[in-house]
């Protein structure tokens, strides 16, 4: 009988699995099944598919499962997943953990539509703070969430359900929503990745608003890698949501981090999350090229004001609307008492918040300039249930110390597992960016894993290993396509100038056979001339490369003399931009076209390239 390779479950792992024929998508989620049968936890859940049901669409997805060219054409195919029970499931109930306000779904949402269409396996629906209220894991008449590590713990919310059920195996991603933190301060009580895209970069069509205009479906994972493949494929326009509005992508920080540390820190009292902090900020300042940069939070945290103390909770009123005018006595009194603050609150209230932010925004834009990305707890304490409901509203507060203010900046998140906690907790740190650091964020977090994160989920095996730099995320911008031929190839000491801008590799290719190419003498890094002969040539290996026409100025401006951007003429016909060289340069310079490339010049000569 075929096996899962491990618990937890991941993307990667399973997908190498299925291509080694090790085991198979019906294999996975039968074991899913049954672990949910045998183990605690089932608060996690407020509905879970039929098993037949899902086991025949694991067993349609057998064969092509371990088809490398299926997995290519649906990057997710048999991946098992969870979505939280604020996302719509064509025939499913949606219930915003309000049983009151549940109606069964007509359609998917858009990002279920796409996970869909990738391949991946729906589950269930899991529990959450209702109508997304919260940071606690608590509020919900379908049971307050416990923690995979300690039961008396809290899980974190809103998307409660989602982390527990990703964290102890049962899934191997799960979507939440964030406003407020609800994708990062669960990440962080359950040793998750949480994926905090860019509002506006995956559409919220099918979604149970909070506050509207700054929610975003999150991604739970094990890795950097798996949360960044599962963005990948929610990544993108949609017509119809009216806030689907992709921010252009920033390029990864490939070399040196200028990385934004907080002056201030609070830990309410949390000696265990201090110290665990202390010892994930050292082992990310011990990383080379890593600049601490001095960050005042205090306009950031005068933003976190505006989100339940300001206008912004009129949006949470909008969205349960009459619902809560005729059925207020059927929701959870501390959600209805935040909610209702609206009520006092005017037009006027409003703009005067409106106005506020804009003036933050300023002071917090400016901090944000002086770094390419921000360093936070992820959460400043962790709370006991008993705690919470001791104190409900102030314990929530306090979770979101590090989290409230970024969706009303418009920035992106990445809650990464660090170091444990002294009481074996799982503690956690956020990089925070501006719109469109995503990538940035991914890349940078991908680095970092192998320092923080020690272990997958509940489980002992650290994250494998991972050198592949992340692709970007698809998107409709303008690029240029691009032709390299020597220092800029993947893996040659100038790739960097094109991964960093957010250079896609489209396909290695080879020039038409008019091309000469001559190693250039006194180049550093060494470099090749790519000349046109109107006589005899060669048919030269190149790369071409997507790159955003946002940043083609700045690429070229760095060309040194005599190489220059041209047209090359392609094998097929075809002509892209691309390197060549001033004729003059190459008088008297070793002529190489014999090696076909300057590739397997450098591998016959043994010229070791300089490190990048």
């Amino acid at each position: 009988m075929k096996t899962t390779m491990q618990t937890p479950l991941t993307v990667s792992a399973l997908k190498q699995a299925y291509l080694a024929g090790q085991t198979d998508p019906s294999a996975v989620v039968s074991e899913i099944y049954d672990r949910i049968a045998a183990e605690s936890g089932g608060e996690a859940w407020i509905h879970l598919r039929d098993r037949a049901a899902v086991m025949a669409e694991a067993e349609a997805c057998v064969v092509r499962a371990g088809d490398p060219a299926a997995q290519l054409e649906q990057p997710l195919l048999g991946i098992p997943f969870a979505v939280k029970d604020n996302i719509d499931v064509a025939g499913l109930p949606t219930t915003a953990a309000c049983p009151d306000f549940s109606h069964v779904a007509e359609a998917d949402a858009a990002v279920v539509e796409r996970l869909r269409a990738a391949g991946a396996i729906l589950i269930g629906k899991t529990n959450l703070d209702q109508f997304a209220t919260g940071l606690v894991g608590t509020r919900s008449p379908y049971g307050a969430v416990a923690n995979p590590f300690n039961p008396a713990y809290m899980t974190g919310g809103s998307s409660s359900g989602s982390a527990a059920a990703t964290a102890r195996g049962w899934v191997a991603f799960a979507l939440g929503t964030d406003t407020a933190g609800s994708g990062r301060v669960p990440a962080g009580a359950c040793n998750l990745v949480g994926v905090k895209p860019s509002p506006g970069l995956v559409s919220s069509y099918g979604v149970v608003p909070a506050c509207r205009s700054i929610d975003c479906v999150s991604v739970f994972a094990h890795t950097v890698e798996d949360g960044w493949a599962v963005l990948g494929v929610l990544a993108g326009a949609d017509e119809r949501d009216p806030f689907s509005a992709p921010p252009a992508p920033l390029g990864p920080v490939m070399r040196s981090v200028r990385l934004g540390v907080p002056t201030q820190l609070e830990f309410f009292g949390d000696a265990l999350a201090e110290a665990a902090w202390r010892a994930a900020l050292d082992e990310i300042l011990a990383l080379p090229g890593v600049e601490p940069v001095a960050v005042d939070l205090a306009p950031f945290h005068a933003v976190t004001r505006l989100l339940y103390d300001g206008p912004w909770v009129a949006e949470r009123r909008w969205a349960v609307g009459e619902f809560m005018d005729h059925h207020g006595d059927a929701m959870d009194p501390t959600v209805r008492g935040i909610i209702a603050r609206a009520d006092t609150m005017s037009a006027v209230d409003a703009f005067d918040g409106r106005y506020r932010l804009e003036a933050l925004r300023k002071h917090c834009n400016r901090a944000l300039a002086a770094v390419d990305l921000l360093l936070v707890p992820t959460a400043p304490t962790i709370h006991t249930h008993a705690a919470i409901a001791a104190a409900p509203v102030e314990r929530n507060s306090e979770l979101g110390y590090y989290t409230n203010f970024v969706n009303l900046l418009g920035m992106a998140g990445l809650a990464i597992p660090g170091p444990f906690r002294a009481d074996g907790l799982p503690a956690g740190i956020t990089l925070l960016g501006a719109a469109g650091s995503d990538h940035r964020l991914a890349e940078f977090g991908r680095r970092l894993q192998p320092r923080l994160h020690r272990r997958l989920g509940l489980g002992t095996q650290p994250p494998l290993p991972d050198s592949q730099a992340l692709s970007p995320l698809p998107h409709a911008e303008p690029v240029v396509e691009l032709a390299v031929v020597g220092a800029h190839l993947s893996g040659l000491p100038l790739n960097w100038q094109l991964t960093e801008r957010g250079g896609r590799l489209l396909e290695t290719t080879r020039t038409a056979a008019h091309y000469r190419l001559y190693a250039l003498p006194g180049t550093v890094p060494p470099k090749p001339g790519l000349v046109r002969t109107a006589g005899e040539g060669g048919s030269l290996e190149v790369e071409v490369w997507a790159l955003p026409l946002r940043h083609f100025g700045s690429f070229v401006a760095e060309i040194p003399a005599p190489l220059g951007i041209g047209t090359l003429e392609l094998a097929d016909g075809r002509t892209v931009k691309g390197f060549v060289c001033e004729a003059a340069a190459v008088d008297g310079a070793p002529d190489v076209t014999a090696h076909g490339g300057w590739r397997a010049y450098l591998a016959a000569s043994a010229t070791a390239p300089l490190p990048a």
